[in-house]
């Protein structure tokens, strides 16, 4: 009969089969915060976005009863509650497949609720540190859920608090393992020999030592410091790609009301008088101050630019407030709606009746919109995705970038007008999520200067259009101010192509110190016209004073009735400006008083382009140039365009050329790298080689750095304290690492217990700790002569045990 050894009747008689319980409650309750924290970021993170019950009010407190119970019961097999528990979680699969397929929202708060569901029965069967780690891992993937819902800074907390438990919680994890991994080797060494027991007391004081080491508030403290700095170094540094890799985008849960009547003609605003907070059945409660035509009060909520018709004979101003957040592949201008006929004192769409309605397929959010724009011009264009979240109630229009060719909308219908303005049936309401895909065409100085003016005939009725009263003196004074230019700028190029005469335009209108934009200018007289009055001056400007100019948006009026006395197509259109972007978010956050009007000009074969005439904002809006593919951003860029606003031109210019010659250079060689493994196998087998050499080359200066750093760091010592490091660092080198709870004797101790090295080294370990303490905690005078003299011994006999063991 074949003898068992100590080792096997050990492990036979260990219970291998019945799980090891967690015993340590602290981690238990840091488990079960982190999950409780990670179902309160999934609700602060939807805030917005749902009006249900929040998670965290019936799934937390029905957690933690788990959790106690688990407790309880942890050396228990429990089986009935493991068929209970499988009951419950194919239900909620089952909800969970339900949700999918009837909502067609945004499917993340529907992972994140199954996931909640899926722990909270987890809850009732964590007896082991690995069913506690499945927690965590669960309470991490909410947390990352509800970054990707989020869109405000409430997020920051409820992350930073996620961070702060964490980090405990994984050293007492950690340490966890370590018991649990020692446990059978316990057994396999009191069932061999007994030699050992006499050491428990001082494994007892280590682990109390190690304990209050790792968990003191002190370095708890300083471990989180520097997690939160090498957190925002890295996403200071990390790119913000602009493109969405899945075609499922956020929208909000489908709005079930009766549009059977709507036609896309009726444009709510409710800062017009008589136009109010539409309920979606068409009532509405006249509740603006703009009156659609003559001397008004502005509303101070809503933007008076869209409505099918509008008045800027009107005089105040907005409020600020928030009205969206966006996200998007590419900064631009939200456009929301453009108008083709000028009355005088304001403009209005005169195709209103040509709207047209497009439904969507029951089962998809997507609506096409048949611009078919690759068919009509010749220009590129970029495809730029946009997310947006309405804040606080707008009118039922649809911003978005320029061209949109695909709208996720949560309504069954929506419509476009013939000058590509989108209109929903219902004005968009706070909370309400919908998805645009533009093809935005690329902007060429040079390629529109070659337009041409062979404009169609649709472009030349629509858009040609001026009230005949002042179209000769409009035009007049268009063909003095160019006239003007080529007579000063003899040695420049004659302005003959439609893009300069327009850039020139509005330049001219920006600069002009007799064009101010003035505060309040006065009223219209009655029968008076608005681009007349900003030329010439006011008929009810004060005596003697001739008042010109007026708000931001008549200097774009005025630029397209200018270019339209001179033949050149032009149209007004409204919309946002990009808003203050969020680096935390990545989200633009927009007010109401980034709205404002620009003038819109066509270019034959190549569609409308947007000029600022608006003194203090840009001249070119945010486009996409010709060699500027994806916008891609870091942290960094945005505050170096805040820190560059603040700078002397001359003094950005030089770092911009200094700062992006050497990025350049940087990112030609990554870029050549990388081209190297689309050039075959010679090319990926000479990329791999290249990078092995770079991974070498870079170890070897990190290797001369650590050492140069460890030379600066002895320097710094006094001469007793450097020759004991040194004497650590040499026994660390063999494997003998000094731990934090040990003393110099301690460790010299343990050095001659482990009988390894010649007895020599021990002494000289002993000689020297021995020498330090005194010198340390003595004050006594060393032989610092000699103590380097057993250092260098200590060095010689390491080295040629070294080179022993090399031959």
């Amino acid at each position: 009969m074949k003898i068992l050894s100590n080792y096997q009747l050990s492990i036979i008689n260990y219970p291998s089969s019945k799980p090891v319980p967690e015993n340590s409650i602290l981690l238990r309750i840091l488990v079960q915060a982190l999950v409780i924290v990670g179902i309160l970021a999934v609700d602060v993170a939807a805030g917005v976005a749902t009006d249900e019950l929040p998670l965290t009010l019936w799934a937390a407190p029905l957690s933690i009863v788990g959790a106690i119970w688990s407790w309880y019961n942890r050396y228990k097999k429990n089986i009935p509650i493991k068929f209970c528990l499988s009951i419950g979680m194919l239900l909620a699969l089952a909800n969970f497949l339900s949700k999918l397929i009837t909502q067609l929202s945004d499917t993340r708060l529907i992972l994140a609720e199954l996931l909640i569901q899926l722990q909270v029965l987890h809850s009732f069967d964590i007896p082991r540190r690995k069913d506690l780690g499945y927690s965590m891992v669960i309470g991490l993937i909410l947390l990352g859920v509800a970054a990707t819902i989020s869109q405000t800074l409430t997020y920051g907390p409820v992350l930073l608090l996620f961070v702060v438990i964490a980090i405990p919680c994984l050293i007492l994890d950690y340490r966890s393992r370590l018991v649990g991994t020692l446990h059978p080797t316990s057994l396999q060494e009191s069932s061999i020999s007994h030699h050992k027991s006499e050491n428990s007391q001082l494994k007892q004081r280590r682990k109390i030592s190690l304990l209050s080491a790792t968990l003191s508030p002190q370095r708890l403290t300083i471990l989180l410091l520097v997690i939160i700095g090498l957190g925002m170094t890295i996403f200071a540094f990390l790119p913000r790609l602009p493109g969405y890799q899945l075609r499922t985008f956020p929208i909000s849960s489908p709005i079930n009301i009766d549009i059977s009547n709507f036609d896309g003609q009726t444009i709510s605003n409710p800062g017009y008088i008589g136009q109010g907070s539409g309920s979606g059945d068409g009532s509405r409660s006249g509740n603006g101050t703009n009156p659609e035509s003559g001397p008004g009060t502005l509303d101070t909520t809503y933007y008076y630019g869209f409505n099918t018709k509008i008045n800027q004979n009107l005089r105040g101003q907005l409020n600020p407030q928030v009205v969206m957040r966006v996200r998007s592949q590419a900064e631009g201008f939200w456009r929301v709606l453009a108008f083709d006929k000028y009355t005088g004192e304001g403009w209005e769409i005169s195709r209103n009746d040509k709207v047209i309605t497009l439904n969507r397929p029951p089962w998809s959010y997507q609506f096409h919109v048949n611009w078919q724009r690759k068919n009509i011009y010749e220009n590129e264009t970029k495809e730029v995705i946009q997310s947006y979240t309405v804040v606080s109630q707008l009118p039922n229009l649809i911003p978005a970038l320029y061209e949109a060719k695909e709208v996720y909308f949560p309504t069954e219908k929506i419509a476009i007008d013939l000058d590509g303005n989108l209109r929903s049936p219902l004005e968009l309401r706070e909370g309400l999520t919908y998805t645009v895909i533009s093809d935005v065409p690329y902007r060429d100085r040079t390629i529109l200067g070659d337009a041409g003016t062979n404009y169609p005939q649709n472009i030349s009725e629509y858009y040609l259009q001026i009230p005949p009263e002042i179209a000769e003196k409009v035009r007049q004074k268009t063909e003095e101010i160019l006239a003007n230019k080529n007579k000063v700028a003899k040695d420049s190029q004659p302005i003959n192509s439609v893009y300069e005469k327009v850039l020139y335009l509005a330049q001219y209108l920006k600069q002009n110190p007799n064009y101010k934009l003035q505060k309040s200018p006065p009223f219209l007289a009655e029968g008076e016209d608005l681009v007349s009055a900003f030329l010439f001056g006011y008929e009810n400007s004060l005596e003697g004073e001739k008042i010109t100019g007026g708000y931001g948006d008549h200097f774009s009026t005025v630029l397209t009735i200018m270019l339209r006395s001179i033949g050149i197509p032009a149209r007004l259109v409204g919309g946002y400006a990009p808003g203050e972007f969020n680096p935390f978010t990545g989200l633009y956050v927009v007010k109401n008083t980034d709205a404002y009007m620009m003038t819109e000009v066509y270019f034959p074969g190549y569609g409308w382009f947007a000029f600022n005439p608006i003194p203090g904002m840009p001249l070119i809006p945010p486009s996409i140039e010709i060699g500027f593919g994806d916008q891609t951003t870091t942290v960094l860029m945005v505050f170096w365009k805040w820190v560059a606003g603040w700078l002397p031109s001359p003094v950005t210019g030089f770092l911009e050329k200094f700062i992006g010659g050497i990025f350049g250079w940087i990112l030609g060689i990554i870029s050549w790298f990388f081209a190297l493994f689309s050039k075959g196998w010679q090319g990926i087998f000479g990329g791999l080689i290249l990078g092995t050499a770079f991974g070498f080359l870079g170890w070897l200066l990190y290797i001369f750095w650590r050492r140069w750093r460890y030379g600066r760091w002895l320097a710094g010592l006094s001469p007793m304290e450097s020759i004991y490091q040194q004497m650590l660092s040499l026994m660390a080198d063999k494997g003998l690492v000094k731990r934090g709870f040990q003393t110099p004797f301690e460790y010299s101790n343990y050095i001659r217990e482990q009988g390894i090295g010649s007895r020599e080294q021990g002494e000289i370990v002993e000689e020297i700790s021995r020498d330090y303490v005194g010198w340390r905690y003595g004050s006594k005078e060393v032989n610092l002569g000699r103590l380097k003299s057993l250092l260098r011994s200590l060095k010689k006999s390491q080295n040629s045990k070294k080179n022993r063991t090399m031959n």
